[in-house]
């Protein structure tokens, strides 16, 4: 069985990240003071399908293909709202979404169903090769949890930055790869 390496990039700064706004699938990506390394020839690149996840993954290849299940967690009526206006406005259900991967308070998806979105995906996911796949910090911190299984809580101490890596292995079961 020849081995699947999957790379998951998070998209670049956006505007929203930089204001601490929650992202709506519109955002595109800040200037780059330097651009990411372009994948190999060899390399097969998806993105999400958000504006900013394409804009970077086009920064690795002109050939990137869109994979839905990529998808940012969907925020429903949060999205493009500050966290400011959220505590503000909203302080309980933000504190129950924070605390509870099963909450909607947004009426969008919990992070609940985006870890079991994420699961089916790498389930399915067993085509050999060098990939890179362009997607979200919640979508990376979901894999994170699935592949660790530690407590879907715990992805509220995960940070990932913008343009960040995670690198997996496939060969059986998935395998966090640390470089």
């Amino acid at each position: 069985m020849k081995a699947v390496r999957l790379t998951l990039v998070c998209h670049a700064l956006t505007h929203a990240q930089k204001t601490g706004c929650l992202p709506r699938p519109e955002d595109g990506i800040l200037a780059l003071e330097q651009p990411p390394v372009s994948a190999g020839p060899a390399v097969q690149v998806l993105s999400a399908p958000e504006r900013r996840a394409c804009e970077t993954a086009a920064f690795l290849s002109a050939q990137a293909r869109v994979e839905p299940a990529l998808a940012d967690c969907d925020l429903g009526c949060w999205q493009g709202l500050s966290l400011k206006q959220l505590q503000a406005a909203h302080p309980q259900a933000l504190s129950e979404w924070l605390e509870n991967p099963d909450s909607t308070p947004h009426g969008g998806e919990s992070f609940a169903q985006l870890c079991q979105r994420v699961a089916v995906w790498l389930a399915a996911f067993d085509t050999p090769g060098e990939w890179l796949a362009v997607t979200h910090p919640m979508v990376i911190r979901a894999v994170l949890v699935q592949l660790l299984g530690c407590p879907m809580s715990a992805h509220q101490r995960i940070d990932v930055l913008p343009l960040s890596r995670l690198e997996l292995s496939f060969a059986g079961q998935w395998r966090l790869r640390l470089g």
